[in-house]
């Protein structure tokens, strides 16, 4: 079967489309035909050579973390049944396990020997075939259809919003998200499902990016300089912003960072320590989700309007087009590839 693999020499990762076996029956019992993977930062980062780890014993390393399968085979024990629409959670367990792994949140690994399908010692979804374990498989409703794809990506601003949830102290109601790429377009999905006043920042000032925020009542900035007063809940979902983030959080407020810093910045740390203290702020990091964000996802994705979700998926390619995934365009939210007819 035919996947989209990456290998690296050292110089830098070398992307291609490339014959590989049926997959391992040790992969999971439940075999899927790939319908469609999202593309995202990580992948880009993991085709320049930057991120990534090939299973071991071999230097290439089949990529997708973001997937959409219709299943084929799966053991009566699993729920699902052929023609089921399923994605596949991401992280799986260190084998020690930390406590947190033993306890099913790898998510919160605090030892890093954790594996990643499509990122770190797992191959990931970007082939015509996969096989996943059924705990780690998730049941998509065929209402979703192609937005299927989001469930991943949707799961990782769900746990954020899960954090923000219990963090947040503040009546008013105010949120900030920061960066309209598709992780910052669905952190604003779920804020206005939670009846937040939601504002988006982001530099495109026209086109899907403006247009998505708009339409879920969000107001739209092309400069953090445009807005006006704090917000009770932050999220910096573009890396690049993280000084506006802290300044724009509220006196009891909560800032979640979801994106990992880009430019580097001075940070007076007792300056730092005095805003958070003095104001009694909280900043929260957070990364990946298990399966019980999938499912909050999956049912937040199920509530929004199938139009605006299909609004995000704004280029699809085929997998022998793949290279034009890897070029981001300046309004381009999601790009998705697409498996099969």
């Amino acid at each position: 079967m035919r996947a989209l693999s990456v290998r690296s020499d050292g110089t830098g990762g070398h992307l291609a489309v490339r014959q590989v076996p049926e997959p391992p029956v040790g992969d999971g019992d439940i075999l899927a035909e790939t319908l469609a993977v999202g593309v995202c930062g990580t992948d880009r980062e993991i085709a320049a050579g930057r991120l990534g780890c090939p299973p071991e014993g071999r230097d290439w390393l089949v990529l997708g973390h973001e997937s959409l399968g219709r299943v084929l085979e799966a053991p009566a024990r699993s729920g699902l049944v052929p023609g089921d629409l399923i994605t596949g959670v991401v992280r799986r367990p260190d084998p020690v396990p930390c406590l947190f792994c033993a306890a099913g949140r790898a998510d919160l690994c605090e030892n890093g020997r954790y594996t990643e399908r499509g990122i770190l010692g797992r191959d990931g979804f970007a082939s015509e075939r996969f096989r996943v374990e059924p705990g780690y498989a998730i049941r998509v409703d065929p209402a979703l259809g192609l937005a299927g794809v989001l469930l991943e990506p949707a799961s990782v601003v769900t746990k954020a919003w899960e954090l923000l949830d219990l963090a947040v102290r503040r009546p008013s109601r105010r949120a900030l998200v920061l960066g309209a790429g598709p992780i910052g377009l669905l952190a604003a999905l779920l804020g206005a499902q939670r009846g937040f006043d939601v504002h988006v920042v982001d530099r495109a000032r026209s086109g899907p990016k403006p247009a998505q925020a708009r339409a879920l009542g969000a107001a739209y900035h092309t400069s953090p300089g445009d807005l006006d007063g704090t917000f009770d809940a932050v999220l910096e979902c573009c890396g690049e912003l993280i000084r506006e983030a802290i300044d724009r959080t509220a006196p009891a407020g909560a800032l979640c960072l979801v994106s990992e810093t880009g430019p580097k910045a001075p940070v007076d740390l007792a300056d730092l320590s005095r805003d958070l203290i003095s104001r009694n702020k909280m900043i929260i990091g957070t990364v990946n989700s298990n399966r019980h964000h999938f499912e909050a996802a999956h049912d937040a994705l199920l509530r929004a309007d199938r139009k605006w979700l299909e609004g995000l998926l704004t280029r699809h390619v085929a997998l022998d087009a793949w290279e034009a995934a890897f070029t981001a365009g300046p309004e381009d939210v999601k790009t998705v590839i697409r498996f099969g007819t």
